[in-house]
């Protein structure tokens, strides 16, 4: 697998080995040893989620556990899904289903994404005054 953005040579993934995995019911391929974070990335998916209050779009801006952007939900099949993950500490495994968060209908045609036209009126701030 080549991604274009992906090195290579070098890194911790192991490039003999291609994973397919879901996200947001796309297919994507990415490597033995990728984070889901790190094979969007390569991938060329740099939007990963929504803010909760105003919509805004989210990306992973670190590659490490202090991400506080880029959360997703697993889905592990039979009803199970496991909310608010980091997208930079999820290992991918093949048959990963994973979904953005705070969006709706998509991730790419939200409908609160509108806030982003009077972004200039929303002053970020604490969530919990």
């Amino acid at each position: 697998m080549t991604g274009a953005m992906r090195r290579s040579q070098g890194g911790r993934v192991d490039r003999r080995q291609v994973i397919g995995f879901q996200f947001d019911g796309k297919r994507y391929q990415g490597l033995a040893g990728d984070t889901l974070a790190s094979a969007l990335i390569a991938n060329g998916v740099h939007l990963m989620g929504r803010s909760f209050k105003y919509h805004r779009p989210r990306g992973a801006i670190s590659m490490g556990s202090e991400e506080p952007n880029a959360l997703v939900s697993i889905d592990a099949g039979k009803g199970r899904v496991t909310p608010n993950l980091r997208a930079t500490q999820v290992e991918i495994y093949e048959g990963l289903k994973a979904r953005s968060q705070n969006a709706w209908p998509s991730l790419e045609r939200d409908a609160m994404a509108f806030n982003n036209a009077l972004s200039r009126f929303f002053p970020s701030g604490f969530y919990y005054k």
